[in-house]
């Protein structure tokens, strides 16, 4: 059942603090959206499916 005490809720105590997260390098730069899109596998893709939608549309536009 739904809570709807007017009490306030205490605040945790015990946070766990993640201690696995590796801190970055000084020189190193946070990789962004981007960094992403420059990689060729991705590009190929992106284009591919452009041009199959870019057929669609001329089959749609000219042939029916």
């Amino acid at each position: 059942m739904l809570d709807t005490s007017r009490d306030p809720v205490p605040a945790p105590t015990d946070v766990p603090v993640p201690t696995d997260v590796p801190a970055r390098a000084p020189g190193e730069e946070a990789r962004g959206c981007l960094y992403a899109l420059s990689q060729p596998p991705l590009m190929i893709f992106l284009g591919v499916i452009g041009c199959l939608l870019l057929v669609a549309a001329v089959h749609d536009l000219f042939v029916l």
